[in-house]
This record gives structure tokens, sequence and C-alpha cells, in this order.
């Protein structure tokens, strides 16, 4: 047995050095020129909201996963009656279709919120893997607006079309969060067999033809999204591993899971999940051209920008990318939540912007359909800090070195340079002097303060530069939490 554990692990290493040699970070890039406008656009936006939200919130728990067999933490059953009893408790969880009442809705106060604290799209979960469809689908009855449902007579039941709506309004780009894998239906989860883990739990290739009508609901429900909701920017689709297997995806799982396991003991399987893609991706965009599209951890011509979750990366990457990161407690709603500080998500915002991707902060509703107050709090210390900042946010890209200690640059399509200098810890005051140690302004460049209409000298240094900063306005910075010097 020990020989055989040791040749295993041998195998996942050579795996691993394999993969590591192919590349860990690959990206396909597009070529519809129509997307990679919409792409270029995309990345000026820098700032976006993510919501989860559906009929587990009532239960202040961690989305879906727990109904998902697996042995994982975030699997835990810790509600209901039978926490025990798998079949009792999956019952339980679906039977929150009939009490999902959330009364106090307010998609407006919601958009208004996130345009003032100045961000620019939202992504919202039409569909998680539980299955509950938060839109008025016709092809599944486990719906928000299905008469079992308390909130389907409401005039805003359709919860998907009124955000969308609006945060239009509020001129927000919409995403639709939509999960490939969906637990709920009997053409995935089929109730002839058990559920070991996330994937289907039959093999598609002994039983085509109920993986062809899985295949058609996807494609049907998407198809939906695209025709029925108005302008549609972004399809972003979770379920990574519902994918077209092939040599290459086989090995990305087995480095994948080396990487994430602390034992060598690997969880889950490989099942090959074609919902053919390519396919579906040219219908959604005969629909909505220029469609991005985000097939999330599928290596591919279909994953438009890449999603680090819940991290920031070391460095710039080279390709279009976008870190999605909880803003208080989880990513669905969880009661007592300690949401992130105007101060954090400055500087959150600034050390991504700087490596030249995208934030986007999730903020989840609860039960009755209310934002938290410490979200709303949050987001008015953002507004208040691009109030006076944004320039140095929108439309940037990243430029070498990206950041020295606690300054971040961005560059702007004019040229124009930013210095981001993220306040330490009940620090309220700009130091003497900025530095940088490899870029130089040419002569005669102008500095300034943004938010106030005094200029900086600045000097050569090196290969660097360093920016004065008079003893006058040390201690009368504008804003709070990070000050910009524009270099032009």
């Amino acid at each position: 047995m020990k020989k055989t554990l040791s040749l295993f692990v041998g195998l996942l290493l050579t795996i691993s050095c394999l993969m590591a040699q192919h590349g860990e970070d690959r990206y396909v890039p597009e070529t519809d020129p129509l997307v990679l406008e919409k792409l270029d656009q995309w990345q000026d936006l820098k700032f976006g909201l993510l919501m989860h939200w559906g009929a587990y919130s009532q239960w202040g728990i961690v989305e879906s996963w727990s109904i998902c067999a697996e042995d994982e933490g975030w699997c835990e059953r810790k509600k209901g009656a039978h926490p025990q009893d798998y079949t009792a408790y999956k019952q339980e969880y679906e039977n929150l279709q009939t009490t999902f009442n959330p009364v106090q809705f307010t998609p407006d106060k919601w958009a208004k919120a996130a345009k003032d604290a100045g961000m620019k799209y939202v992504v919202f979960t039409t569909k998680h893997h539980d299955g509950f469809s938060m839109f008025d689908t016709k092809y599944t009855d486990y719906k928000i607006t299905d008469p079992t449902c308390p909130f389907n007579s409401h005039t805003k039941a359709n919860v998907t079309k009124e955000i969308f709506d609006a945060f239009r309004k509020e001129g927000l780009w919409t995403g639709a969060y939509f999960s490939k894998p969906d637990w709920h239906c009997p053409d995935y989860w089929w109730p002839n067999f058990a559920t070991p883990d996330r994937n289907v739990n039959y093999d598609p290739a002994v039983y085509p033809d109920r993986w062809e009508r899985y295949v058609q609901f996807t494609h049907n429900q998407i198809m939906e999204l695209m025709t029925d909701y108005g302008k549609v920017d972004i399809l972003w689709l979770d379920g990574g591993w519902v994918q077209k297997q092939n040599k290459e995806s086989i090995l990305e799982f087995y480095k994948k899971r080396l990487e994430n396991s602390e034992s060598g003991f690997l969880k889950g399987r490989i099942v090959n999940q074609d919902i053919r893609m390519d396919e579906l991706v040219d219908k959604a965009r005969a629909k909505q051209p220029g469609l991005i599209v985000v097939d999330r951890a599928v290596h591919g011509k279909n994953q438009n920008y890449l999603t680090p979750e819940n991290r920031v990366p070391e460095a710039a990457l080279p390709y279009p990318w976008e870190s999605c990161i909880i803003a208080g407690g989880s990513w669905s709603w969880v009661p007592d939540a300690k949401y992130m500080s105007g101060r954090e998500v400055v500087h959150l915002l600034a050390d991504i912007v700087s490596k030249g991707g995208n934030l986007l902060l999730n903020i989840a509703p609860d039960p009755k359909g209310n934002w938290d107050k410490g979200a709303y709090e949050m987001l008015t210390e953002m507004g208040d800090w691009m109030k006076i900042n944004s320039e140095a946010i929108y439309g940037t890209r990243a430029i070498a070195p990206y950041k020295e200690d606690n300054v971040c640059i961005t560059e702007a399509k004019d040229g124009s340079l930013y210095l981001i200098y993220l306040a330490k810890e009940g620090e309220t005051q700009l130091p003497a002097e900025i530095k940088l140690s490899k870029i130089q302004p040419k002569k005669g460049t102008k500095a300034e303060l943004l938010g106030s209409k005094a200029k900086l000298k600045w000097e050569p240094v090196g290969e660097g530069c360093k920016v004065m900063i008079p003893e006058k306005m040390r201690g009368m910075v504008p804003g709070n939490y990070a000050w910009v010097v524009r270099i032009r």
C-alpha cells in the first residue's frame, strides 16, 4: 500500500511539473472584433459589484454547497431539523422556496449606492449550483416566480429583470452569473443514483439522451436571459468542472487537486460534461453582439477574462482579469457580517488596478431583500474617495514597476502617471517626499496633488525620481486612506 501511494504521489508530481511547463495561467485571446472592443471598454470600468442571493439567505449559510455531499468545510450542514440526514436536509433546503419572501427588495436603492461608490457594472447570480432560478424561467418550477414561492405575486418578483433594469438606469453594465451545474435538475443529479460529489452523478457517455436533455435545458435557460432581459454585457459562467474534458483539462484537474490537498488524497472526479460551449456562445452573441463570456476556470477561447477568487495576484498579469472578492461575511448573506472598511477597499482597488485588473466586490442581500448597514457605510466611504481620485482608476492601464512599497502606479491613455500613496494605519498626512526608483518623467513634466490646486516639485534621482510635498500641504490632504499625485 505504501508503495502504491508513493507511485501515486510521484505521478501527481510529474503531472504538476508538466502543467508548470505548460503554464499555470493560460489565456486564449478573443478574435471577434466586437468582443475585443467590449473587452477593452470593460478594462476601463475597473470596479464592479457581484451579488449572491437566493432562498438559502434565509438560513444565513453559504450558497448551495451544503447540499453537496463532498466532505469539505464549506459543505457542512448546520441548519434545519435534520443536518445529519442528507436526504431530509436536502428536502428542507429545497423547501426554502416556499418561505422566501424578500418584501423589502429595493434594487433602485442598491443601484444608486453602487453608482455613488464608483461601481460601473453589476454581476448578479441568476442561478447558483442549487438550481434555484432568480428569474422567470419557463424550464423549471424551482424558481422565485413559481406559485409555491410567496414572493411570486410581488410586482418585482422577476428579481433578475428588476436588478438589471435598475442598474442600467444608473448607467451600469449588467452581467448574468449562471451556474453550469444544476443540482436540482433530474438530468444532472439523476434520482436513480447517489450524488457523491459536485459532478453529474451518471456517465453522460452511457446515458447520452439524458445528458442531451440537460444540455438543451442549460442552453434554453441561458438564451432566456440573453433574449428577455434587455442588454446583457457579461455572461459569467460558474462551475468550471462542467466542461469538455481532454488531456490538458485532466492534467489541470490533478494539478489543482494536488495544490489544494493537505494529505495527497484527491477529492472529486473527472467526468466529461460537454455542454457545447462554442455553440452556446455563438447563439448568445447572436442575441447580444459583443457579449463578454467568462467560462470560469476553463482554458479556452470562451474565457474572455480570468477571475482569481478572493485573492490579488502578486504581480501584473498579461491578460484581462478581475479579482472577485467578498466585501463582508461570505459570498451569501450571513448574520453579523463584518464588512471591509473604506480604507481597506480603497487600498484593495488601487492594488488591483495598478496590476491591470478589475475589482468585483461581492455584497449579499439578506432574506428580506436588504443590504446590511455596514455595506452602505463601506460604499459611502468608497464614493467619497472616488469623487476626488477616480481619474487615477478609470481608463488606466498597468505600468511597470506597478507598485513600490506603499505607492501604486497607474497610467492614463494620455500618458499621465498617477502615484497612489496608500496611507499606513493611523497615517493622516502625506510624507515629505514620494520616491520612485524606476520611473523618471521628462524634464518640464508637471506634478500635482488630486483634489488640490497646488503644484508639486519633483527631481530625478538615479533612474527614478522623488516628488516633494511642502510641509504646509502635508496635513491638508484631500480625502482619506490614499492620496494621488498626478504627473503629466
